[in-house]
Order: C-alpha cells, then sequence, then structure tokens
C-alpha cells in the first residue's frame, strides 16, 4: 500500500517564524488515522506549538511506543530525530536518550494501552525521577489497533463496541503523575486547541517531567452509546452486505469555553462529554489541593482539564545526578577514562 506524500514546495506566502520556519515545516507525512480521530487533532497542536516557541526542527526528539497514538509522531515534525520503541518501553528508550544528549528537547508520544497497562511501570519511573520531557498521553479508553477492549484509563460501567460493560477501576494518569512526582502535569481535550497548544508550549519549556493527559476520542471503537470517551459510530445508516470496515468521514469535535465552565460536548453518536476548566483563581502549585480537585470533580463526573499542578522550583534527571553539563555523548576518551591517579584517588575516598 502506498500514501500520498506531502509535496515539498510551500507557498511563497506563507509566513515565517522567527528562526525562518513555516508550519508547513514542522509538518510530517500524511497521517493514515481514521477521518476526524482526536489524535490528529493533537498533532496539529503540536505542530502549532513547536511553530510558535520557534523550535528548530532538528534540536527535537520525538519517542513513542506501540498503538494508534504512537503512529502519530511520523505526522509531526517530520525533520526531527525520532524513535519508535517497542511496546510500553518508550520511557526508558527516552531516558537513554536524555541522559546520552542533554542538548535535545524531547518529546514522548504514547496512549492509554502503552502507558496505562504494559508500559506502567516505565510511565510511573520516568516521572519520579524528573526527566527532563513533554510525555503526551493520548487517551481514548479503548485499544483501537486490535479492535475495540477496554484499556485501562476507561470508566467502570462504559460499555464496548460488542456490549460488554467494563467492571474494572479507571486508572488516572493525572493522578498517578502528580502522585510519582511529576513536576508539571494538565490535562485536555483534543478538540480544545486554544486550551491545548499553550499547555505543549508550556510543557516542552519546562525543566523537568511534564506530562499531558490529552482525552482523545476514537472515531472507529468508541463511537456507541455508553462509552465515556465516545466520538462517531459504524454502521447505523448503513446496510452491511459484508464484512469490510468503513470509518465514514466527520467533522472534527472543538470547543472553545471559559474558565470555570462546564461544558456539554455533544458526540456524533448523540453521547455526552462534559468538560470543566479550572478556574483562573485555582492554585496548581498546591500538589494535595490538585489531588482533590480532580476527584472531587470526577466523584460528579466532571473532566477537570487545564495545568493540575506546576511545581516551579523542579529539577531534572540531570541535576539529581549531578551529570557533566556537557552532552555525554561529546565526552572524549581522555573525559571517560581520566587515568590511573585518577581512579587511584577515587579508591582512596572510599577506604
Amino acid at each position: 500500500m502506498t500514501y500520498l506524500a506531502k509535496p515539498k514546495l510551500h507557498h511563497p506566502s506563507l509566513r515565517a517564524n522567527q528562526v525562518g520556519y513555516t508550519r508547513r515545516d514542522y509538518e510530517g507525512k500524511v497521517s493514515t488515522l481514521c477521518a476526524g480521530c482526536g489524535h490528529d487533532s493533537i498533532s496539529a497542536a503540536i505542530i502549532e506549538a513547536c511553530w510558535e516557541l520557534n523550535l528548530q526542527p532538528h534540536r527535537l526528539a520525538k519517542l513513542s511506543g506501540i498503538g494508534c497514538s504512537s503512529k502519530t509522531p511520523d505526522y509531526f515534525l517530520g525533520n526531527s530525530h525520532g524513535f519508535n520503541t517497542v511496546h510500553g518501553r518508550m520511557p526508558s528508550v527516552l531516558t537513554g536518550a536524555n541522559l546520552a544528549n542533554r542538548d535535545l528537547i524531547f518529546l514522548g508520544v504514547s496512549g492509554d494501552g502503552d502507558s496505562a497497562s504494559i508500559g506502567l511501570g516505565q510511565f510511573a519511573h520516568v516521572m519520579r525521577r524528573g526527566v527532563n520531557m513533554l510525555y503526551v498521553l493520548e487517551n481514548n479508553g479503548v485499544y483501537g489497533l486490535t479492535k475495540g477492549q477496554f484499556s485501562a484509563t476507561a470508566d467502570p460501567g462504559s460499555k464496548a463496541k460488542k456490549g460488554m460493560i467494563n467492571t474494572d477501576s479507571a486508572i488516572d494518569t493525572v493522578s498517578l503523575a502528580i502522585l510519582m512526582g511529576a513536576s508539571f502535569v494538565a490535562r485536555a481535550f483534543s478538540g480544545d486547541k486554544h486550551q491545548l497548544v499553550p499547555l505543549i508550549k508550556a510543557g516542552l519549556a519546562h525543566e523537568g517531567a511534564a506530562f499531558i493527559d490529552v482525552i482523545s476520542p476514537c472515531v472507529a471503537f468508541n463511537n456507541h452509546d455508553g462509552s465515556t470517551k465516545s466520538y462517531d459510530y459504524i454502521r447505523e445508516h448503513n446496510e452491511a452486505v459484508n464484512r469490510l470496515d468503513f470509518w465514514p468521514n466527520k467533522e472534527a469535535i472543538t470547543v472553545d469555553y471559559d474558565e470555570g465552565e462546564v461544558v456539554h460536548v455533544a458526540q456524533h453518536d448523540g453521547t455526552w462529554l462534559r468538560l470543566r476548566k479550572i478556574r483562573e483563581s485555582f492554585d496548581p502549585s498546591d500538589r494535595v489541593g490538585a489531588m482533590n480537585q480532580i476527584q472531587s470533580h470526577a466523584a460528579k463526573g466532571e473532566i477537570l482539564t487545564g495545568l493540575l499542578y506546576l511545581n516551579p522550583e523542579a529539577k531534572d534527571l540531570h541535576a539529581h545526578l549531578n551529570t557533566d553539563h556537557r552532552p555525554l555523548n561529546s565526552l572524549r576518551a581522555e573525559d571517560l577514562c581520566p587515568g590511573t591517579a585518577a581512579l587511584e584517588r577515587l579508591n582512596a575516598s572510599l577506604r
């Protein structure tokens, strides 16, 4: 199967940022995700944020795991460094890359299956170690590549496409990130670019472990009545004559609302998603207060969005380990092997 490539020639009137790049320079390949997928809205927000931050694409390293979400780095920043790891192992590979070259800006992209199931342990440890990165979780509550099983973030009582009801408790990734020591924690909705773009910009600029959980509805497998992360549905208006799957084109759902307001977002299947944006008076530096707010609103069926927690005095992994200020991949042999005299001094200090 072949896919159309985006043209390399850009319109001469496209506006460039301060480092001479247009938005098109931050794009990647043509997306192969289902039309209307919230993940594509997140990719667009990342492109916008990097353009506005005047980031040079070659200074950013993007890493991902396995899943629909982990395909998305192919769709943005095509001229940056990239690595697609095995399932759930993105955090450890990113940690190694960060230790080797601290001069790069690190962006980890993952999904709720990749992070909250097989990668849960790695997710917890990369947060507590304070690796200097932005971790974007594209959260739809379902396994899209394996046809719609519940993920670990699916809410109790959620109804699967085939009718099964989820009886397991959901893993709240923002609460877990705060508990494990992340110093920047936020949640957003993929359709609210006015909120998401500034959060991505702030997360990329933050020194330490930054985490954004983005609710990103699945157009294929979470599109039915009873799903708490629904977005679209299939076949309701079709007479199926064979076993082919078809995802109809839908307009992406977008919202724009003020701080402190609750918005009821109508999904294509007639269900509703309730989002509350935190008030301007909310204190994101209060770690305990942030966790209380998250849980109290969740008890009312509301998804709290915005910057939930920020530690302005955070330090990253390099500060914790007291590593050399030079990137480790630039050290010479004499830096790494200073000789027998240095070894003798080290051994003497341990006696």
